[in-house]
């Protein structure tokens, strides 16, 4: 709750638009594998070309021992797009090495043909990509007996020295992406807690620096919690349309036992270490927490989409202070 892949392993994520791929021929070409594909290269800004019919003999792909940089989609026999790495956090390339494929006529072979900035789309039966790729059951939103296709941009083919560089690269211009928009989501997310506070009628609530509400409801008359102690916390945890995700008074898990945490030692969400300290042990309290302080843009399960506020009703049983422990 509050807590060597072989290429193209379930990381799902992935895009290309190729809005401007010369929509009017949606003939494909098949290899000797019955790879079924369209090969687009790159000729100007926003701009590409088919490439027509690939040779076997063709080098212009990645090899065994490099690494590629690509956005993808993946879509179902409906065309509806359930995977995109430019739309999906962390809206970013993957940069995954290229090994020897693992199935005939599968997504390694794809990337095979496409050269540096080249753009692709794939189509394969799913019941093989999924048993025999990715080694899963079929989601649900694809058919047995269907096609998926894939599209895919090379971003780039690099060694491994240059691969290091630009993964370093991206996680830098994530971190600064990811730092605005979190800064305009908790602007959004603080006017839908107040007024959430005043529908539910919800009375007083305090606020914490980083944007926390919590609303004291049974006052403990115990000490509060400083950096380092292990807290005790009892809790129940809903999204602002009460639909309930977890709770620790019947979690199997946990034997319906309170969750055990240092304070400030970030092995909760952000919110929870903001929060818990400033209640006395003994309280009771709802904590209303705005999405970036929880889960961010991430969507640790089904029942919490990205980008949720989330609601704890919680109490703070005990404190193991640090110079006891």
């Amino acid at each position: 709750m509050l807590s060597k892949t072989k290429f193209m392993l379930p990381v799902l994520a992935g895009a290309l638009l190729l809005q401007s791929c010369n929509k009017d021929n949606n003939e494909f070409h098949t290899t000797a594998d019955g790879l079924e594909y369209r090969i687009y290269e790159q000729t100007g800004k926003g701009k590409y070309k088919e490439r027509g019919e690939i040779s076997a003999a063709d080098s212009l792909g990645a090899k065994e021992g490099q690494f590629i940089a690509l956005h993808w989609q993946i879509l179902n026999a409906d065309d509806s797009v359930f995977v995109d790495t430019r739309n999906n956090p962390p809206h970013l390339p993957m940069v995954i090495p290229f090994m020897q494929p693992m199935m005939k006529g599968g997504l390694e072979d794809a990337v095979m043909m496409l050269a540096a900035g080249d753009s692709g789309v794939f189509r394969m039966n799913a019941d093989t990509v999924f048993t025999q790729l990715f080694r899963s059951p079929l989601p649900e939103h694809i058919k047995p007996g269907t096609d998926v296709t894939f599209r895919i941009k090379n971003e780039r083919i690099m060694n491994r020295a240059e691969a290091d560089t630009y993964q370093q690269e991206l996680m830098q211009r994530y971190m600064e992406e990811s730092k605005v928009r979190a800064e305009k989501q908790i602007k959004v997310d603080d006017e839908k807690i107040q007024q959430y506070i005043k529908d539910q009628k919800l009375g007083e609530a305090q606020k914490t620096e980083s944007g926390v509400y919590y609303i004291v409801t049974e006052q403990g008359k115990g000490e509060k919690p400083a950096a380092g102690d292990i807290v005790a916390v009892h809790y129940k945890g809903t999204r602002l349309d009460g639909k309930q995700f977890d709770s620790s008074y019947d979690n199997p898990m946990s034997g319906g036992e309170p969750i055990r945490f240092p304070i400030g030692q970030q092995q909760v969400i952000k919110g929870w270490d903001d929060a818990i300290p400033q209640l006395n042990k003994g309280s009771k309290a709802i904590l209303l927490i705005p999405s970036p302080l929880a889960y961010g843009e991430q969507a640790p399960s089904p029942d919490i989409p990205a980008n949720s506020i989330l609601r704890f009703d919680v109490e703070l049983v005990d404190i193991q202070k640090q110079a006891n422990q």
